[in-house]
């Protein structure tokens, strides 16, 4: 895949970019490993590469390290961990690996996936001895997502901050040793390469310095996606960017960089929508109004879902959320609306966490996305259906609730047919806040060419390699956060051949 990374770069740093040529190569500094993102991924490669002797350079655009630890739940999965062994859990890496590739039905790449799989508990267990600590009754066999079939899957009492505050104080300590200097405020713009295509260093550009080549043995783009770039994200995976709901700084310029140097783009075929987004607008991407899990697990539903046709597409209660998310998946522009009645608003648990009913029942005067109408005529009107699909899909619907008969579905949990009025519609939308598309990496994280061969010296990890690496084409537990940082853990202590 070819992108020009100038065009995302802008027109003014692209002409800054010229000027390098002219800067002293005294100027620069030599590491032995330069991670550019100081994030879930960046700053675990940074630490442990530096406990092994390494002198680092990590490089974070943001004033301040952590990045999507900030926003993150931070939930992990592991085999063989102190929290299982707490509550007399039994588990191996090989049922981990069996247990994701079921849940993302063989999509994702299997030897990422088992390099994983084989080293979380290791990681957890370190996290573990430096403060980490889990929510009461964790691990579980999962949250939001399909489940595994044992209890691995754990979030730490401080969401990501647990993970963030478990590696600060060892960073610390490698930064007053002098092993790592930290550039904060600082973007790295280009990857210095010769003639022959190893990678020798970056190009930074800090805000009032300007630039610099900094050379080093090794460089690591640690970056995290591109889930707030929408420009980029619908060409790397042909899809828009509905929301808004990604880690600001995921703009993909790792990505970018990546490619620059000649790295091949996979995952993209990989996107996956999650369900339930309430947009607050209809100009996308746009912000999160609200938001309707559609987890069967988690509430069982009383509303149908249909389509911009108005049909239903979908067993709303099919007990793995997998399969509703692609239903969603395949629906035109992804978006769905769940139609129910007043019955169903007076005994149903709201469809909308912590919504109480009065919001349910008056929320279409405040928001497009909410019609409520005496009739599923004007119902429809409202809320831009075709009325005459929209009333054969109920009458359908309950004429199956009235005859006893199979659902077109096979759904299970009827309680109420759609009859009394007044009826109610809410518009929502699939979504991602990750990006599947990334560098396409070896088991030791080369970053490799459109031949499969390694780029020298270059490595990636994190979203920059692609959700769509370690989670396939679905929400596989815990496999975006903890590929991230068991990589970092694994490419700091054993990967990356230093000469130190």
């Amino acid at each position: 895949m070819s992108i020009d990374r100038r065009r995302f770069l802008g027109a003014g740093l692209g002409s800054a970019l010229m000027l390098k040529a002219q800067m002293s190569s005294a100027e620069a500094k030599r590491y032995d490993v330069i991670v550019i993102g100081g994030g879930t991924a960046g700053i675990p490669t940074a630490l442990f590469a530096a406990q092994r002797g390494a002198k680092v350079l990590l490089v974070e655009k943001s004033s301040t390290l952590g990045g999507t630890l900030f926003w993150s739940t931070g939930q992990i999965a592991g085999a063989g961990t102190v929290f299982q062994q707490r509550l007399g859990i039994e588990d191996t890496p090989q049922a981990h690996f069996a247990d994701c590739m079921r849940i993302n039905r063989n999509s994702a790449d299997p030897g990422l996936t088992e390099l994983t799989t084989r080293h979380a508990g290791e990681t957890i267990n370190w996290l573990a001895r430096h403060g980490f600590e889990v929510m009461q009754d964790h691990p579980v066999t999962g949250i939001g997502h399909d489940h595994f079939t044992v209890r691995r899957y754990q979030q730490g009492v401080s969401s990501g901050l647990s993970i963030l505050n478990a590696f600060l104080p060892s960073l610390q300590a490698q930064i007053e040793a002098g092993r790592v200097d930290v550039m904060l405020a600082t973007e790295v713009v280009d990857l210095i390469q010769n003639q022959q295509g190893v990678v020798q260093g970056v190009v930074s550009n800090a805000a009032g310095k300007g630039l610099r080549d900094i050379y080093g043995r090794s460089v690591v783009l640690a970056t995290g996606g591109c889930a707030a770039n929408p420009r980029l994200f619908e060409e790397l995976h042909g899809v828009p960017l509905y929301a808004k709901t990604a880690y600001p700084t995921s703009m993909g310029s790792g990505l970018i960089l990546g490619m620059a140097a000649g790295g091949q783009i996979r995952g993209g075929d990989k996107y996956a929508s999650l369900p339930g987004l309430i947009p607050a607008a209809h100009e996308y991407p746009t912000t999160m109004h609200a938001f309707a899990p559609l987890h069967p697990k988690v509430r069982q539903p009383w509303e149908i879902l249909v389509n911009a046709r108005a049909d239903r597409f979908v067993r709303e209660d099919h007990p793995s959320v997998d399969h509703i998310e692609h239903g969603i998946l395949a629906q035109p522009a992804q978006r769905h609306w769940a139609i129910y009645d007043a019955a169903m608003l007076s005994q149903s648990p709201p469809i909308i966490p912590k919504w109480d009913r009065q919001r349910l029942a008056t929320e279409h005067s405040r928001s497009d996305m909410f019609s409520r109408a005496e009739s599923l005529h004007t119902l429809a009107l409202t809320a831009k259906l075709d009325p005459r699909a929209l009333a054969r899909t109920v009458a359908r619907y309950n004429s199956d609730i009235a005859s006893g008969g199979t659902d077109q579905f096979g759904r299970l949990h009827r309680p109420l047919p759609i009859a009394t009025p007044p009826f109610y519609a809410i518009e929502m939308q699939g979504w991602t806040l990750v990006s599947f598309a990334g560098l396409n990496v070896d088991t030791q994280l080369r970053v490799l060419d459109s031949a499969s061969r390694p780029i020298p010296n270059l490595y990636a990890l994190g979203e920059v390699i692609g959700a769509g690496a370690t989670s396939g084409n679905a929400y596989t537990n815990g496999m975006l956060v903890t590929p991230a940082i068991t990589f970092g853990r694994l490419l700091g202590q054993r990967i990356l051949p230093l000469e130190v």
